[in-house]
């Protein structure tokens, strides 16, 4: 296996990035994760654009674009798979112990492993701790991860693929490294940005080709909805048939599964939209 390491290929089995890496020691980094078929990267200018979005709002310098494609591009050459998780990790850079950066610039990595295609549908539980709509991070895709590994392992514990939040104010938010959608009345409707969650580069095209709706929505929503999806990179658009202790039967119901299909013709036919 190879992967990308400030500037160059190199074996990941011998590859190494610093003990004193800002990322490492105080989550100081920001990543993308990206399909990636028959080694071609699905969206990459919009994962690109977040990317340095995220890195501005930590105060990052911007990623160069021309350097981040050209290393996503080698390393799908060099790691020929079906279907890949690419990630793409940007940091702080080697730094001294504690908050404060250091001289040496930002670490740039990019890294692929083989995936399978999700099921049409899961199960999902919601967990006791909010996500902060208010918070210094909020709306960043940065490696400070830690309170998704807790929910995502309490979701595992219950035999669900994904644990759902709240905000602090009881809306319902996203998922761990999700989107989440509800059917009401046969129309689809997911929290807007602004409850804090992700702008998720599938929820937007998602959103743009479905007509869905952004709403405010309180969290027992959940506990009502006709139907309810997931949005992710690796997830596409997959149903929900279980939610904490309700089973929606069916699912994916038919505007999860015409929401499928659509995303599923339309990312075929642009690989970068």
């Amino acid at each position: 296996m190879s992967i990308w390491l400030d500037g160059a290929l190199r074996d990941a089995t011998t590859a190494s990035v610093s003990v004193f890496d800002h990322g490492l020691t105080v989550g100081d980094g920001v990543f993308e994760t990206l399909k990636a078929a028959d080694g071609k990267p699905f969206a990459l200018t919009r994962h690109l654009d977040r990317l340095t979005r995220s890195a501005r709002g930590l105060g990052l310098p911007d990623p160069d674009h021309d350097e981040v494609a050209r290393a996503c591009a080698a390393v799908l050459e060099a790691n020929p798979m079906a279907l890949g998780r690419l990630r793409v990790t940007y940091t702080g850079g080697q730094a001294p112990l504690g908050s404060e950066r250091g001289e040496h610039g930002p670490t740039l990595v990019v890294a692929v492993s083989e995936t399978t295609r999700r099921p049409d549908s899961t199960a999902v539980v919601t967990v006791p701790w909010i996500r902060n709509e208010r918070g210094a991070l909020t709306g960043l895709k940065t490696t400070s991860y830690a309170e998704n590994v807790v929910a995502l392992a309490r979701a595992h514990e219950q035999g669900a693929s994904e644990a759902l939040f709240a905000n602090s104010v009881g809306q319902l938010c996203e998922g761990t490294g999700s989107n989440v959608f509800v059917v009401l009345d046969g129309e689809i409707h997911t929290p807007p940005v602004p409850s804090g969650c992700l702008a998720g580069i599938t929820r937007a095209l998602t959103v743009e080709w479905t007509g869905a709706t952004e709403t405010d929505l309180p969290l027992d929503v959940l506990e009502r909805a006709d139907e309810i999806f997931l949005t992710s990179s690796l997830r596409d658009v997959q149903g929900v048939h279980r939610v904490d202790g309700r089973e929606l039967p069916g699912a994916p119901g038919p505007v999860t599964a015409k929401a499928m299909r659509i995303f599923e013709e339309r990312s075929r036919a642009d690989l970068n939209p």
